[in-house]
């Protein structure tokens, strides 16, 4: 399928579209037929390789969304609207083809559908659990990822010469092979090996089939002959392929178009008030809808403990702790040493800029202030005493929130520190998360992640600690139950900051460098498909904004995650404004998580700066640093509440007591202010408690004054 993008005249974004682009999706649904009373049309998905994986509904409004941006987006019949695949959960899809069937009331999508599936049981399948080369191809991909080093498995990958002899091995055994059984065993173990290579080099099944299916449309054929060596005495071939005629070598498959990773155009002068507001709001979800499913996990956590813990961690991350499901200290020294020397030196590093900053930010003793004679008002800091730290996982291993979270839990003092983070395939946490843990002194860790170990947290069970505050990002499902729990008395947490996905502003002119600009934009794209990223552009240029489209497909295109920066992308734009003082303002009203000057003498703008997460000043601070080692905090307001809310820092895991002291002349001189104020609001008690004792230094003054 080629995405509608490519079918308009007009080779840019631009704000609206010439009205010659041919809509592809509306006109695709045109063709189609429904005698539904809804108007829906069934829709199967089935993946590259024709598996069905379930059975959805699409309008034509989803279907001419799907021809947009290449994504699977369905029409939903239980909540309205559209549905986007994977927007919430990351299992995304990419759609390669739609076809109508014979009689044009029901449409096909082939699709690429990303881990952990289509169904939302997190398998592959809404069939039930994948089978046959899917299943064994996905399980390879897993092994690759997770085995430990120095395994089998890991040989296997990594030794080229004994995957080799493997192959070699199973190939003649297969030769060998004369009944039946043994002809299906060996094959598979040949399968198997071969498997092994292809993952191993990042081919999969769909490169494997194309190829197959390219040798099933050839109308003429390569010779069957075998190459030199394969049969004695050799038969002698030529030393090249030739690349013409009956003996050519097999034609590269073509690859399928792809959504142009490009940023819309809005221009600032050109908007009506109602887009303007429409560019302030992010891509959120419907909250209410999100909190109807964490209701549920954490309901079911509340009552059953540890064993709803084990339950969810099985069905959504599809890992069984049969060793329990939480680590405590010490830590075993073995994990902490997987850690290789290099990521514990850049760990260290990191560290010690984390807690410089942080101890810097710490209160030096106490505060008091005579606020009149004989009244003197105190204030000081203590310690949270039991602190939990979500550290988010899935693919990704992040010791930088770990430290983030910890240093500062550190600094504050915290007695008792909980990290949890979702556990490796094989049950046990990731190294690095564990070695930053051993640092900050963390008691324990959570060998789960998601809904269910913020409610573990929050109320306890009969192995997570509970604690009184839990701190750290983490998706829609995490937000949720953090900012649910924070409302429940039998919980008693605190929580942060609503933190969601992330986000990034940047302010540019045209003496910016693009290819900067460009990556720091796609450093927090990359993040999830409900990530948004934004590029104030100030007086550009024609030249300026097509260099910026340049590398934005350039880099792009490179990144691994390149299918998730295509969607956030989408959801993203440019702005162009006239001036810098423009520019600042949109900025104060977005609010972003993340912002990035790239104009002229940043440092002057700084007070002029109202609302934002974490600045990042000029061309030499990329993001990057703040979210991994400059010494700043990188857990920080999304969604607009750094209009509120601060990032996470020292006083983050401290609470602030104050006190009091007055003497006799002091109450005395105080005392009918605040019987006024108590008479005035009827609080008798209040005024009593006053009163009675300056009864007492009155009397006591005129007794004075007699003797006198």
């Amino acid at each position: 399928m080629l995405p509608a993008a490519v079918f308009g005249f007009n080779s840019t974004a631009s704000e609206q579209p010439p009205p010659y682009t041919l809509d592809m999706g509306r006109a695709f649904a045109a063709c189609l037929n429904t005698d539904r009373p809804d108007g829906l049309f069934a829709t199967v998905i089935v993946d590259e390789y024709k598996v069905a994986l379930g059975l959805a509904y699409s309008s034509v409004e989803s279907i001419a969304e799907t021809f947009k941006t290449g994504q699977g987006v369905y029409q939903s019949r239980s909540r309205g609207g559209l549905w986007v695949k994977g927007l919430t959960s990351g299992a995304t899809q990419r759609v390669f083809r739609v076809d109508a069937d014979c009689d044009r009331d029901a449409i096909q999508f082939v699709v690429h559908q990303a881990d952990p599936g289509f169904c939302h049981l997190n398998t592959r399948t809404c069939f039930g659990a994948d089978t046959g080369l899917t299943a064994l191809e996905a399980t390879l991909r897993s092994r690759k990822a997770n085995a430990p080093a120095g395994s089998y498995t890991s040989r296997l990958f990594n030794d080229a010469t004994l995957l080799h002899a493997k192959i070699v091995e199973e190939a003649q055994e297969l030769c060998d092979a004369t009944d039946k059984e043994e002809i299906a065993w060996e094959a598979a173990d040949l399968i198997y090996f071969a498997l092994v290579k292809a993952v191993a080099h990042g081919v999969s099944l769909a490169d494997i089939e194309a190829h197959l299916e390219k040798r099933a449309a050839k109308v003429t054929r390569r010779r069957g002959d075998a190459k030199p060596g394969a049969i004695k005495p050799a038969v002698a071939t030529p030393a090249t392929a030739p690349t013409t005629g009956p003996h050519a070598a097999p034609t590269p498959v073509a690859v399928t178009a792809k959504l142009p990773i490009q940023l819309k155009v809005h221009n600032d002068s050109s908007l009506d008030e109602g887009t303007l507001k429409n560019l302030l709001h992010r891509p959120i979800l419907n909250l209410a809808d999100i909190s109807a499913r964490v209701g549920p996990i954490v309901a079911d956590v509340k009552q059953r403990g540890d064993a709803a813990l084990v339950d969810f961690t099985a069905k959504f991350d599809k890992v069984n702790l049969t060793h329990g499901t939480v680590l405590r200290a010490p830590f075993p020294r073995a994990l902490i040493a997987e850690v290789q020397p290099t990521v514990a030196a850049a760990i260290d590093v990191a560290f010690a800029n984390i807690a410089t900053f942080h101890r810097a930010q710490a209160a030096s003793g106490t505060l008091s202030v005579e606020t009149m004679p004989g009244v003197v008002c105190s204030r000081f800091s203590r310690p949270i005493d039991r602190v939990g730290l979500y550290v988010p996982g899935g693919t990704a291993i992040l010791p930088s929130t770990t430290m983030m979270l910890g240093v500062p839990a550190m600094v504050a003092g915290c007695r008792e520190i909980v990290v949890a983070s979702p556990p490796r395939k094989d049950g046990t946490p990731v190294p690095e998360v564990v070695y930053v843990a051993d640092k900050i002194g963390a008691s324990a860790i959570v060998l789960a992640g998601g809904a269910q170990a913020v409610a573990a947290m929050a109320y306890g069970t009969e192995s997570v600690p509970k604690v009184d505050k839990i701190v750290g990002p983490g998706n829609q499902y995490v937000t949720a139950a953090k900012m649910q729990l924070q409302n429940d008395t039998e919980a008693m947490i605190s929580i942060d900051m609503p933190a969601g996905p992330s986000e990034l502003l940047v302010i540019a002119d045209n003496n910016s460098n693009p290819a900067y600009v460009v990556s720091d934009l796609l450093s927090q794209a990359e993040h999830g498909i409900d990530s948004q990223v934004i590029l104030v552009a100030i007086a550009p240029t024609p030249q300026f904004l097509a260099s910026i489209q340049t590398e934005l497909s350039a880099q792009g295109e490179a990144l691994p995650r390149s299918d998730i920066v295509r969607v956030s992308i989408s959801k993203s734009y440019i702005l162009a404004v006239d001036t810098r003082e423009r520019a600042l303002a949109f900025s104060n009203q977005y609010a972003p998580e993340h912002l990035i000057l790239h104009i002229d003498e940043p440092e002057s703008v700084l007070k002029d700066i109202t609302n934002a997460g974490s600045v990042f000043v000029g061309p030499w601070s990329p993001e990057s640093c703040g979210d991994y080692a400059s010494g700043t905090n990188h857990t920080l307001p999304t969604y607009g509440y750094a209009r509120m809310y601060s990032g996470v820092n020292t006083d983050t895991f401290l609470k602030h007591i104050t006190a009091q002291t007055l003497t006799r002349d002091g109450l005395d001189l105080l005392g009918d202010t605040v019987t006024t104020l108590a008479e005035i609001e009827g609080l008798e008690a209040h005024r009593n408690a006053v009163a009675i004792r300056l009864r007492d230094i009155r009397a006591g003054k005129a007794d004075n004054a007699k003797v006198k």
